[in-house]
């Protein structure tokens, strides 16, 4: 990573309530640990709390896809940091990556990429960030650009397409 660029980052141990039966962090709650490091994100862009409510604006999750790489266990330290891939008048692309703070691979343990959207909460309606907001994300994003390609991001969900054709239903083809 370039030394001038500093991603924002959020911290977090996992909960013993967030552990399942198999001993490790269950896979909601990778969702709401990128969803809490989401936030830290937003309050840099300009729009914490107090000024979410002034202005009637706040930031919507439209799409959300989750890599899990390594399990993870109660009392485990993880840093998560995040990078804006792109960003339109209303829409942020961001990309996230989960690392284990006490294992000494650069690997992270999960990787998510989001799409949020700027929203107007009266309407609700997407609308453009404020200048002052837009300001900061193009500032940040154009930062992030000069990082490495994201690892995890850009991946689609399904079985090659050999796989899907011999998955046929059972029986004799009709109805």
């Amino acid at each position: 990573m370039p030394p001038s660029v500093v991603l924002p980052s959020y911290r977090e141990t996992v909960r013993a309530e967030w552990v399942d039966y198999n001993g490790h962090m269950r896979d909601a709650f990778y969702m709401l640990v990128f969803s809490l490091a989401a936030d830290v994100l937003i309050d840099l862009i300009g729009l914490p709390d107090a000024i979410r409510t002034a202005r009637h604006r706040s930031i919507y999750t439209l799409e959300a896809h989750l890599n899990y790489l390594h399990e993870i266990k109660e009392g485990t330290q993880v840093r998560v940091d995040m990078r804006i891939l792109a960003h339109d008048a209303k829409r942020l692309h961001l990309y996230l990556e989960m690392f284990a703070t006490h294992d000494t691979r650069a690997e992270p343990v999960a990787a998510s990429e989001q799409m949020l959207l700027h929203v107007d909460t009266t309407g609700p309606r997407g609308v453009a960030f404020d200048p002052d907001v837009e300001a900061r994300v193009r500032e940040l994003a154009r930062a992030h650009a000069t990082l490495p390609p994201a690892r995890f991001a850009g991946r689609v969900i399904g079985l090659p397409t050999t796989a899907r054709k011999t998955a046929q239903p059972e029986g004799n083809g009709h109805a």
